[in-house]
């Protein structure tokens, strides 16, 4: 089946149907041609026999022109000879049809022979009872007058069985048949070897097509003929060498772009027509990953803002930029969303997601970064200086009251050196001149030995704190007294913002990056206005800034630490349902 679908069975089928037709009409015609070709000559010698006969019995007696008369005739053919007052029949031979003289005489055209002296041919149709074979039924008669003296004086009737000319006739078909039988079998042989002579270099083209279709354009066609499949093996290896340039034009502006859009601060969003995301960069996949942490449902990770989706909907509907701001997470997002086009029509849309944060956030540090500074500073200065004054001025008189005021003096005193001393530790890391002992530490003595220092603490409040550890690990590498710092921090401003009954939870991962930690707890959480500035300095969350509530320091600290490993440290929280810290540190390279 596969071969009648294949061009080399096409072409041979056509070819072979084409031939037999031609042998077909040939064949009809040369049969049609030999049978009238037989009868005629039948007719013909019949005729000359059938002359030479009544010459014959005019010219001699009787007797002696019978006798000559026999002579002439072969073993299939009959003669009758009528005479007015006799009738002679030729000697029995092989024929198997004997027609008596009233068959002559009774036939109307035949017996014209007798009553006008005219010659008679006729191809008659004896019935059965003259015959011995029903396959001489069909014979050739010829009527020929005999004149003596040029008076009618009798006929001579000539006649032969077809079927000996139809035996001639088959034995011709036979040839012409065993010849068309031959015609067509070197059809065949001529088809294929043309047809292969044809598809031989089109088998190399679909097979160098599907090398192509495979990636592989350096693929080449072998010329091996000069007529138009050679040009057409000429036309594809230009085309192999054209499509290859293009597509390495097309790979290295695609790498181009991917560089380009990797490297850029704004998130950008390609939109089909329909609205599904084609292509983004990692700043826009990390404004998506946030819109996903905020919903309280599920959603897929190819969901998109209902603000994000309205503004593609009215570029497309109006064919006109547009440009919207999201709020997500305590960050601020200005979108900008134009039309793609093609050709005249639209395909899609692009989103140039632009975080304004920090200038939102530097307009507010501006702010409050006075107030901060003053604020922390006032608050001890004034207390050193009421006290120092109330010595001064003999306000304390007992001892007692003197050393009381000389204590608080001392405590100021600290919690301005701790804040003059984080300050300059935040300013050297700031600096980059942070200097990190990396040793190689075990881990889960390392947190337990942590956590255990908060367990007095977790324990008055009646805080749980639990550490869940990975066991594919033993050992990394970090500095121990700087992420010490970083967990004591955390943990201790988690149980601060926990509510009695409460839980913190330590969680440690493990990947092939790195090392990653989560502090979690179930605390007041952080509003989502507050959540951009939470790793600035002198930030607090706690509008009040009680005495004793901090420096407002930790969480850049912890900041500049994990930066200094090369990690990075990142917080989610939703305001009633607690807080997450996650700092991840990775593998350093051997």
């Amino acid at each position: 089946m596969r071969l009648f679908r294949s061009v080399v069975g096409k072409l041979w089928i056509t070819i072979l149907l084409l031939v037999s037709f031609v042998l077909f009409i040939l064949t009809i015609l040369l049969l049609e041609f030999f049978e009238n070709y037989h009868i005629d000559e039948m007719k013909r010698e019949l005729t000359s026999n059938a002359n030479k006969i009544a010459n014959v019995l005019e010219s001699r007696n009787e007797a002696i022109g019978l006798d000559v008369s026999w002579g002439f005739l072969d073993d299939v053919t009959k003669v009758v000879v009528v005479k007015k007052d006799k009738i002679y029949y030729s000697p029995d031979n092989e024929s198997s049809i004997h027609l008596p003289a009233s068959y002559f005489i009774k036939d109307k055209s035949l017996n014209n022979v007798l009553e006008k002296g005219k010659m008679v041919q006729k191809i008659a149709d004896i019935s059965s009872k003259h015959v011995k074979n029903p396959d001489d039924s069909k014979v050739l008669i010829v009527g020929v007058p005999i004149q003596v003296n040029d008076q009618q004086s009798g006929a001579v009737y000539i006649y032969q069985s077809l079927q000996d000319m139809k035996k001639t006739t088959d034995k011709t078909t036979k040839f012409i048949l065993l010849a068309a039988g031959v015609a067509i079998v070197l059809t065949t042989i001529f088809a294929f070897f043309l047809s292969t002579r044809i598809t031989l270099p089109l088998r190399k083209l679909r097979e160098a097509a599907f090398e192509v279709a495979r990636g592989k354009f350096d693929t080449k066609v072998p010329i091996l003929q000069h007529d138009e499949i050679g040009e057409l093996a000429i036309a594809f290896n230009q085309m192999g060498r054209q499509l290859k340039f293009n597509m390495d034009a097309l790979k290295q502006e695609k790498e181009q772009l991917s560089s380009i859009l990797s490297s850029m601060a704004d998130g950008v969003i390609t939109f089909n027509r329909d609205g599904t995301i084609l292509i983004t960069n990692p700043p826009a996949e990390l404004f998506l990953q946030s819109w996903v942490y905020d919903q309280d449902q599920n959603v897929g990770t190819s969901a998109v803002p209902s603000e994000v989706m309205e503004l593609f909907q009215s570029a497309v509907d109006t064919e006109k930029e547009q440009i919207g701001e999201v709020s997500i997470q305590g960050r601020f997002w200005v979108i900008i969303v134009s039309p793609l086009y093609n050709n005249k029509f639209i395909r899609g849309a692009v989103a140039v997601i632009r975080d304004m944060t920090e200038d939102r956030q530097l307009d507010k540090l501006r702010k409050d970064f006075i107030a901060n500074v003053s604020h922390e500073l006032r608050t001890p200065i004034s207390m050193m200086q009421g006290y120092s004054e109330a010595i001064v001025d003999g306000i304390a008189e007992s001892e007692e009251e003197k050393k009381e005021m000389a204590k608080v003096i001392y405590e100021e005193s600290l919690r301005m050196g701790r804040l003059v001393n984080e300050l300059l530790d935040l300013g050297r890391m700031e600096a980059g001149h942070i200097q990190l002992s990396i040793e190689k530490i075990k881990i889960h003595p390392f947190i337990q030995r942590i956590i255990r220092k908060f367990q007095g603490l977790a324990k008055e409040k009646e805080i749980s704190i639990n550490y869940m550890m990975s066991d594919q690990i033993d050992y990394f590498d970090f500095d121990s007294d700087r992420i010490e710092q970083v967990f004591t921090n955390l943990i201790d401003n988690a149980l601060k913002h926990t509510p009695t009954g409460g839980r913190v939870d330590v969680i440690e991962k493990v990947n092939e990056k790195g090392l990653h930690f989560e502090i979690c707890d179930s605390g007041s959480g952080i509003p989502e206005e507050d959540l951009p500035f939470i790793f600035e300095r002198f930030y607090k969350a706690d509008k009040a800034r009680t005495r004793g509530s901090g420096t407002g320091l930790g969480l850049a600290i912890a900041k500049n630490i994990i930066n200094a490993h090369k990690g990075s440290i990142t917080v989610h929280s939703k305001l009633g349902q607690g807080t997450t810290f996650s700092f991840f540190i990775p593998r350093r390279k051997a």
